[in-house]
């Protein structure tokens, strides 16, 4: 169960200072939204492009307490080379977090839906901007697609799962915990019929806990099958070679979902846009770089697929 844990990480998000110069802007688009708006300069009507971020307290820049990698920030920071302007935030969780003001019982997957939604609203409005993509990455990629039925101009996937986080779970379960398997297929159908599930292994405690049960709850009620199908907009899946989160596989059933979509798969790269030469021990190191960039050729896709 070491790669599936990722999913439900707690950590406090660590903002970090930025190294090198560019035209940024700290904004508050709700109560519980803060984010940094990356505008290149000397740009007229700039592609902005919104970027969610994965499962967990997930900072602006990627990061979690204990875990920094600055990938989100290196991202922005690639798409600004390109004249691509970019909206990465804090999710709400992080804000929650700070003021101690979270209750795990209270999370609902929907949230994270009206957060992407309502910062989708807001540049919408916001008149320097040509059109808005949505990159949703990890979890972020299923919040993402369905935001960006809301009128996007284009939707971006890294390491977006294909399935519904049960499925997902069940099938990582079976590859490194296989005795788990058929007890956390019972559980989730208990959960997913009666809302509530109670004969959970203790090995799976991480996943059915109590507090956390209403959030798995609400996020099974969607199906990314079912979610890609209806965006109308060009739609880029990505996924990294290396990804020891989400299997290739998942990438695999969106394009299925989706075959319009452009496909891309990036040799070398792992969960967090790194470029990885060796075993899963320097992959799970990397989590943990904090000046480790991004692969180039994520940046280069990203950018073309945009500019098209």
């Amino acid at each position: 169960m070491k790669h599936c844990l990722f999913f439900f990480l707690l950590f406090i998000g660590i903002v970090n200072a930025q190294t090198n110069k560019y035209h940024t802007e700290n904004l508050s688009i709700t109560p519980l939204i803060d984010g940094t708006l990356m505008v290149p300069e000397n740009i007229e009507e700039p592609v902005l492009a919104i970027i969610v971020g994965d499962s967990g307290p997930t900072d602006r820049n990627g990061n979690q307490q204990m875990m920094v990698n600055n990938a989100l920030k290196y991202l922005a920071e690639g798409l600004y080379q390109n004249q691509i302007a970019s909206f990465r935030y804090d999710k709400r969780i992080v804000k929650q977090m700070k003021s101690r003001a979270l209750n795990e019982r209270n999370i609902q997957f929907d949230d994270f839906i009206t957060d992407a939604i309502a910062i989708l609203e807001y540049f919408k409005k916001d008149p320097r901007f040509s059109k808005i993509y949505i990159i949703g990455h990890g979890q972020g990629s299923l919040v993402g697609m369905i935001a960006a039925q809301n009128g996007a101009a284009g939707f971006i996937s890294i390491a977006g799962a294909g399935q519904e986080i049960d499925d997902v779970i069940v099938a990582q379960l079976a590859e490194q915990a296989p005795g788990l398997v058929d007890n956390a297929r019972s559980s989730f159908d208990d959960l997913r019929a009666n809302g509530v599930a109670s004969n959970y292994s203790p090995g799976l405690a991480s996943i059915f806990r109590k507090e956390i049960q209403p959030f798995i709850y609400t996020w099974m009620q969607y199906n990314p099958k079912i979610e890609i199908q209806k965006l109308k907009i060009p739609v880029l899946l990505i996924n990294g070679e290396k990804d020891i989160q989400v299997q290739l596989s998942e990438a695999e059933l969106l394009k299925t979902a989706k075959p319009d979509a452009k496909y891309e798969i990036i040799p070398k790269m792992n969960h967090i846009f790194k470029e990885i030469e060796g075993n899963d021990l320097e992959n799970s190191k990397s989590y943990n770089i904090y000046n480790l960039p991004v692969m180039p050729k994520l940046i280069s896709i990203i950018s073309d697929f945009i500019k098209k």
